[in-house]
């Protein structure tokens, strides 16, 4: 059974980026190439630690691999990004309509804190 387990954390990009470290990993590399010393060295891990998160994003399809002489870097692959970017694009009109209203509601207090203020 726990293998079971496993196989859906690395074969499905939402479970992969359900784990923090795998997040903030992607994070670091929103800001470009990073090898795995570098990976592990910004989250306070060992490298074993950091190598196989980015196995599993790199096995999800979240991040992309190059060797550059000894070294392998890591970078995200936008592809990868796609179904977690198409879900989330389903509550778009949700946030607009919710900060719109948010908006009216501001400005209302507004207009009743100058009024208030003018019969001081």
């Amino acid at each position: 059974m726990r293998h079971m387990a496993r196989a859906a954390t690395t074969s499905d990009v939402f479970n992969a980026v359900a784990e923090p470290r795998r997040r903030k990993i992607l994070t670091l590399l929103a800001g470009g190439e990073r090898s795995v010393n570098d990976v592990a060295g910004a989250l306070h891990v060992r490298q074993p630690q950091a190598s196989k998160h980015l196995r599993v994003l790199k096995h999800v399809g979240l991040v992309k691999v190059r060797s550059e002489g000894q070294q392998r870097l890591y970078a995200i692959n936008g592809k990868g990004l796609k179904p977690i970017h198409e879900w989330t694009k389903g509550f778009e009109q949700f946030w607009n309509e919710s900060f719109d209203r948010l908006d009216s509601y501001l400005q209302e207090l507004q207009k009743e804190e100058k009024h208030d203020g003018r019969k001081k």
